[in-house]
């Protein structure tokens, strides 16, 4: 994986950890902004109120500076502009599924103990080492706690980089990593499947018994830590996470939504169908996902699904973590859908965000050219409201729509 491509997933990464740490409280000392010296004076109080010693935060925080390059990365995030399709032909296509297939092989027994403590497939961790770090092979190049300090003290998101740069330090505290060590992505996270401090701290493990987690250097350290922090987010042992299916041509599209469930029972009744193997059983409830709308690939998304999407709040993200894991599995390459399906560029989209927000669907603040559930779901309601299928994907029809007035 290449510096660039890394730097992009470190965008799409932020959702990971953001439901973790959203739960920290909001920092006590020095705000975000101002002089940075007088910033880092309040760091290093609320560090101290957290138990860090002195030898820590003087490690920890000596050097550290503004990163411009970290500020450039955060405002760019142009991933969010690929459809499905394409960033899951990046990413998760050949030779990726191979090579994850033949790393599961050779750690065979590690990623046997490790579904038998925390309940997780083998392919479901594998899948985020690939995607995350190319199996090990790019940890990232960004000084962690220039990142960190950078992004806390910039006033975008300082509520949930604050924890993050306290945990760093108490990191260093622990011995888990020197300060030297702490190199990875612009966004903060650290190891082999990438993690945020905070969750580093909560869901490290030492799996090498060496008495450091060091998810760095330690594939042992950090395979088993991914599990035990997946099970902390709630996977559900033995169960399917989604699964590719086929759609008739006419059924309530406005069903099709991440956060609309129905049985399994009722998805058969619609003429919903498993590409290969079998459904979960009538009772099992699941969402039916149309990335790219009715006329692109279909999967029904079971309640593990909702981990991937603690993991990483992008749809895009989440959904090609998911589908790798499957691959890795012996699932099929994707379908393409029913029929060519035509994105909007980011311009035609920030066009229809436009149309949405004069309708007063979406909020004026989201008008910024990227496809995120917001602009999804005021997608469906304008479809609705213009007599289109409410797949919820916004489509030049759509656009066409919004901009004659119907």
């Amino acid at each position: 994986m290449n510096l660039m491509l890394c730097g992009a997933l470190a965008a799409l990464l932020l959702g990971a950890s953001v439901a973790e740490s959203a739960a920290q409280p909001a920092p006590a000392q020095a705000p975000c902004g101002g002089d940075f010296e007088a910033w880092l004076d309040g760091v290093r109080a609320e560090a101290r109120a957290a138990g860090v010693s002195e030898r820590a935060i003087a490690e920890g925080l000596d050097g550290v500076r503004i990163e411009p390059k970290v500020l450039a990365a955060d405002r760019a995030q142009s991933v969010f502009q690929q459809t499905f399709l394409q960033f899951a032909t990046r990413m998760a296509g050949a030779p990726r599924p191979n090579k994850g297939v033949q790393l599961l092989k050779q750690r065979a027994d590690l990623f046997a103990g490790i579904e038998q403590q925390y309940g997780v497939p083998a392919s479901v961790i594998v899948s985020f080492w690939g995607l995350e770090t190319d199996f090990g092979a790019n940890l990232g190049k960004f000084d962690t706690r220039n990142a960190l300090a950078t992004l806390s003290h910039d006033c975008r998101r300082p509520d949930f980089f604050r924890p993050q740069l306290i945990a760093a330090l108490q990191i260093v505290d622990r011995g888990d990593l020197a300060p030297t060590d702490m190199r990875g992505a612009w966004a903060g996270e650290l190891g082999q499947t990438q993690m945020m401090p905070v969750d580093y701290m909560r869901s490290g493990v030492d799996a090498d018994g060496d008495g450091k987690r060091d998810l760095m250097r330690s594939v042992p350290d950090a395979l088993t830590s991914a599990g035990k922090y997946v099970s902390d987010l709630g996977w559900k042992r033995g169960e399917k996470w989604i699964q590719e299916v086929t759609v008739p041509a006419d059924m309530p599209w406005q069903e099709a939504d991440i956060d609309i469930k129905h049985s399994v029972g009722e998805w058969r009744g619609w003429g919903v169908k498993a590409r290969t193997g079998a459904l979960m059983p009538d009772d099992s409830q699941a969402a039916l996902l149309l990335p790219m709308g009715r006329n692109g690939p279909a999967f029904l998304a079971y309640r593990n699904f909702d981990v991937y999407r603690t993991w990483n709040s992008s749809f895009v993200y989440a959904l090609t973590a998911a589908y790798l894991a499957t691959r890795i599995d012996g699932a099929p390459v994707v379908s393409d859908g029913a029929a060519p399906v035509r994105a909007l560029d980011g311009e035609e989209l920030r066009r229809l965000q436009t149309f949405l927000a004069r309708d007063g669907l979406l909020p004026a603040d989201e008008v910024d050219g990227k496809l995120g559930f917001d602009t999804r779901r005021a997608a469906r309601k304008a479809q609705q409201k213009y007599g289109l299928p409410a797949d919820g994907y916004p489509s030049p029809e759509l656009l066409q729509a919004m901009a004659s007035g119907g």
